[in-house]
C-alpha cells in the first residue's frame, strides 16, 4: 500500500484538444527496437528545422503559430491574481518502466501513480521525460537539463509541469534512478531491450514545493508539435550533477544527444505568472 503527499504550487486552465494526446501517448508507447527507428533527430537534414517536412503529420511544427518551448521573459510577464494553486498528488507507483524513446529517456507510469489538479480539472500522471539542455529558457538562459511530467485528463487533454536544472549537487530522483539509468546505456550499446522494469518508484520524489511558476499555452516539443498544450514551468531552478546529465545522454541516437528544440516564437501569447505574495504585517 503506498502513500500520497500533496503540494500547492498555483496553476491554471487551457482548453486542449484529444488529437494531441493521442498523438503524444503513441509517440510515448515506443519501447523494444521500434524506440531507436526515429523518424526526427536534432542535428542536420532531419533536425528542429526540417521537422515540419519530414512528414505531414509533423506540419504543425512549421506553421504552427503556438509552438513549445519559448523563452520566458520577465519584461513581458502577466501577474495574474486569479491563478489558483496547482495541487500535485504524488503516490508510490507499483509499475514504471525506464524507458529509451530513442529521442529521449523517460518513465512510463501505471494507473495510479498520482494526479495533477489545474483550476479544478485533474489530470492523471503518465509518463515524465527529460531534454538536455534545458528547453524553456528563463531571460535567455538555457539550463542544464528540463524534466517534463505529461498529465492526461479524462478528456484526452493535456498538462505538462516543467522543471529546470542547473548543475550543482545530485538531483534525488535521479540519484535513485543511476544504477537503472546505466544499465539502459548498456543495453542499448549491445542492442538489447529498451525498456528497463523499474518496479516500485516513490514519485514523491517528483513533487517539490514552489512558489513561483509560469503558465502558457503551447505544443508538444517533439514531432508531431501539436497545440493546445498547457504548460506550467516552475519559478524555482532545481540542481543536477554532471554524471546525471551525462547518464540521460548516454542511451540516447547519435542525432539526440542534445535534444532540446530551438525556442519558438511567441506570436502575441500571453505567458502568466503565479507568485505567492508574503504577508505584510
Amino acid at each position: 500500500m503506498g502513500f500520497s503527499v500533496m503540494a500547492a504550487v498555483g496553476g491554471s486552465s487551457v482548453w486542449v484538444i484529444n488529437i494531441c494526446a493521442i498523438l503524444l501517448l503513441n509517440l510515448f508507447s515506443t519501447a523494444s527496437g521500434d524506440a531507436l527507428r526515429i523518424k526526427f533527430g536534432y542535428t542536420g537534414p532531419i533536425g528542429p528545422s526540417n521537422w515540419g517536412r519530414l512528414n505531414p503529420t509533423f506540419s504543425a511544427c512549421s506553421t504552427g503559430k503556438s509552438q513549445s518551448p519559448i523563452n520566458i521573459d520577465s519584461a513581458n510577464l502577466v501577474i495574474n491574481k486569479n491563478l489558483k494553486p496547482l495541487i500535485m498528488q504524488y503516490n508510490h507507483s507499483e509499475v514504471a518502466t525506464l524507458v529509451d524513446n530513442g529521442f529521449n529517456v523517460g518513465v512510463k507510469y501505471g494507473e495510479n501513480a498520482g494526479t495533477l489538479v489545474v483550476d479544478g480539472k485533474t489530470y492523471n500522471l503518465k509518463q515524465m521525460h527529460w531534454h538536455s539542455p534545458s528547453e524553456h529558457r528563463l531571460d535567455g538562459t538555457q539550463y542544464a537539463a528540463e524534466l517534463h511530467l505529461v498529465h492526461f485528463a479524462e478528456d484526452n487533454s493535456i498538462a505538462v509541469l516543467a522543471t529546470l536544472f542547473h548543475i550543482g549537487h545530485p538531483d534525488p530522483l535521479m540519484t535513485k534512478l543511476q544504477n537503472k539509468l546505466n544499465e539502459l546505456a548498456r543495453d542499448v550499446a549491445s542492442q538489447k531491450e529498451t525498456q528497463i522494469q523499474l518496479g516500485t518508484i516513490d514519485t514523491h520524489e517528483i513533487r517539490k514545493h514552489t512558489h513561483k511558476y509560469y503558465s502558457y499555452t503551447g505544443s508538444l516539443t517533439t514531432p508531431p508539435c501539436s497545440e493546445n498544450v498547457s504548460w506550467h514551468i516552475l519559478g524555482k531552478v532545481r540542481s543536477i550533477s554532471r554524471e546525471q546529465v551525462e547518464a540521460l545522454r548516454a542511451p540516447l541516437d547519435s542525432r539526440c544527444k542534445r535534444n532540446a528544440r530551438p525556442v519558438q516564437p511567441l506570436n502575441g501569447r500571453q505567458i502568466q505568472m503565479y507568485e505567492v505574495q508574503a504577508n505584510v504585517n
